[in-house]
C-alpha cells in the first residue's frame, strides 16, 4: 500500500482539517510516513493568514517537491487556504503540483490521491484541481486522525466568518460563517473522549456566533452544557471569542460550569478607536475595557488572552501609544502581537499611508516586550497558588520531572508547568500541584495532596 506523507501548516482550525482527511486516508488503507524519502505521496495543508504564512506554504511545497525527482514521491498535493485562495494561479505557478483542493472539498483527498496515482502512469499527466462552493461543510463521516498525543483534540465548530474585517483574508479562504450542526458536534465529542481526549478546544473563525445561522440565535452556552455532559470530558476550553458578541449567558456560564476552563481568547486587535473603526471593528476601547471589567468581576480567576496588531495603514505613534497603554492598563495574562500584512484583495490593502514594515515589526517587539514584563511579573505572584495540571509528557534525564498544562494554559500558544515526582504519570493525567516558583512564562510546582482548584 501507498505511504503518505502528510504536513500541516498554519491554525489548529486548519490542523482539525488535516486530521481529518488523514482519517479519510486511513480508513481507505493508506499507511503514513514521517520520512519524507519513502513517501509516495506528499500532501501539504497550506495558510494564507499572512504574508510570511503564505511564503512558508510556498517554500515548503517547493522543498517537498524535490522528493519527486529524488525520492520516491509520485503525487504532490496542496490543499487548504493557499489553495483555496490563488486557486487560479497555483498550478501555473506551481507546476510542481499533482493535484489542488479547495477548504470546502478536503473530503474528496482520497480520491484526489488516487486520480493523480493513476494519472502518472500516462505520458502527460493532468493536474487535478478541486474547488467546490465555500458555502457547504465537508463531511468526513466522523473519521479523523489524531495528532495532538490523544489526551485533548481541537473540536471546529464552524467554518468561514462574515465579518469581513478590512485586513482580513478569511472570508476569501474560508467563505461564510456555518455553524455546524449540535447534534453531530455531541456524536464527535463522545467519539473523541471514547478515544482517551480529555480536553476539547473549541474553535471556529469566531466561536461566540455559533448557531445563529442554524437556528436563529447564538447557541454556544447550549452546546458547552451538552459537550460538559459527557462523562469522559474533563476540560472544555474555549478560543476565539469577539467581544461584541459575548453574552451575559456565556459569561455566566464560566463561573458556573467546572468543566468549563476559566481561560478566554478574546481578540482585540487594537486599543485605538480611529483604528478599530478603520479596521472594520465593532467595538471601541471602553467598551472592551467594561467587557473586561465584567469577565474579571463575575470570574475573578479567569485567564484572558488576546491578539492585538501593529502597524495597520495610518496608525500613528500615538495610535501605538494606545495599543501600550491598554496593554498595561488591562495586563491580560497571555498576549500575542501580529505585525500587519498587506494583504492582495482585502480593503486594507488599498488604504493609503500604508506603515513601512521595519516599523511596523518594531512596534510589535515593542508590545511583545511590555507584555513580556507583565507575564513574567503575574508568573512570580503564583507560587502559593493551587491549581489542577494536565501532564503533557515527561523531561529527558535522569530525575523524573513532568511537564503539564494548567486551566490557563492553551496547548502550543501558553506556557507550562514542570513538577518533580516519583509517581509514574501519564499524558493525560490530571494531577493536583501547588506552584512553589517561575522561570520566564512558566511556572515550578509540587504535586499537591490536598484537592487542587
Amino acid at each position: 500500500m501507498l505511504k503518505i506523507f502528510f504536513e500541516s501548516l498554519g491554525c489548529d482550525k486548519n490542523l482539525v482539517d488535516s486530521e481529518k482527511m488523514l482519517g479519510l486516508l486511513s480508513r481507505a488503507g493508506y499507511s503514513f510516513t514521517d520520512n519524507e524519502e519513502e513517501a509516495d505521496v506528499i500532501i501539504v495543508n497550506t495558510c494564507a493568514f499572512i504574508g510570511d504564512a503564505k511564503e512558508e506554504s510556498i517554500a515548503e511545497i517547493l522543498r517537498l517537491a524535490n522528493y519527486k525527482t529524488d525520492g520516491g514521491c509520485k503525487s504532490l498535493i496542496a490543499t487548504g487556504c493557499l489553495a483555496e485562495r490563488y486557486k487560479d494561479e497555483i498550478l501555473k505557478e506551481l507546476p510542481e503540483l499533482d493535484a489542488v483542493l479547495g477548504t470546502s472539498s478536503w473530503d474528496a483527498i482520497t480520491a484526489v490521491v488516487e486520480d493523480t496515482i493513476k494519472e502518472r502512469e500516462k505520458e502527460q499527466p493532468l493536474p487535478h484541481a478541486v474547488f467546490q462552493s465555500l458555502e457547504r461543510l465537508p463531511d468526513a463521516g466522523g473519521a479523523r486522525e489524531l495528532t495532538t498525543g490523544g489526551h485533548y483534540a481541537f473540536l471546529k465548530i464552524a467554518e468561514g466568518c462574515n465579518k469581513f474585517c478590512t485586513y482580513c483574508a478569511i472570508p476569501l479562504c474560508r467563505g461564510p460563517y456555518r455553524s455546524v450542526p449540535m447534534e453531530e458536534l455531541v456524536q464527535e465529542a463522545e467519539a473523541l473522549a471514547a478515544r482517551g481526549v480529555r480536553e476539547l478546544i473549541l474553535v471556529a473563525q469566531e466561536t461566540t456566533l455559533y448557531g445563529t445561522d442554524l437556528y436563529g440565535a447564538k447557541k454556544l452556552p447550549e452546546l458547552i452544557r451538552k459537550l460538559a455532559k459527557i462523562p469522559d470530558i474533563r476540560w472544555i476550553r474555549l478560543l476565539y471569542g469577539y467581544p461584541e458578541e459575548l453574552t451575559d449567558e456565556m459569561i455566566a456560564l464560566f463561573a458556573e460550569e467546572p468543566k468549563l476552563c476559566r481561560y478566554l481568547d478574546l481578540p482585540i486587535q487594537h486599543a485605538s478607536d480611529r483604528i478599530l473603526k478603520a479596521m472594520g471593528r465593532k467595538t471601541s476601547r471602553a467598551e472592551v475595557t467594561a467587557l473586561i471589567r465584567k469577565l474579571r468581576e463575575q470570574v475573578p480567576d479567569i485567564a484572558l488572552r488576546t491578539t492585538l496588531m501593529s502597524g495597520f495603514p495610518g496608525e500613528t505613534e500615538e495610535d501605538h501609544a494606545e495599543n501600550l497603554s491598554f496593554v498595561r492598563e488591562i495586563r491580560f495574562e497571555r498576549l500575542g502581537v501580529f505585525a500587519y500584512s498587506q494583504e492582495e484583495g482585502t480593503a486594507a490593502a488599498k488604504f493609503k499611508n500604508q506603515v513601512p514594515k521595519r516599523l511596523r515589526k518594531k512596534r510589535r517587539d515593542e508590545i511583545m516586550k511590555l507584555q513580556q514584563e507583565i507575564a513574567f511579573e503575574k508568573a512570580r505572584n503564583m507560587p502559593g497558588r493551587r491549581l489542577t495540571v494536565m501532564v503533557e509528557g515527561e523531561v529527558p534525564g535522569d530525575e523524573r520531572v513532568y511537564i503539564g498544562r494548567t486551566y490557563q494554559d492553551a496547548p502550543d500558544v501558553d506556557g507550562y508547568l514542570f513538577f518533580p515526582s516519583e509517581e509514574e504519570y501519564l499524558t493525560g493525567d490530571f494531577v493536583p500541584v501547588r506552584v512553589t516558583g517561575a522561570k520566564g512564562y512558566d511556572l515550578i510546582g509540587e504535586v499537591e495532596d490536598e484537592s487542587a482548584e
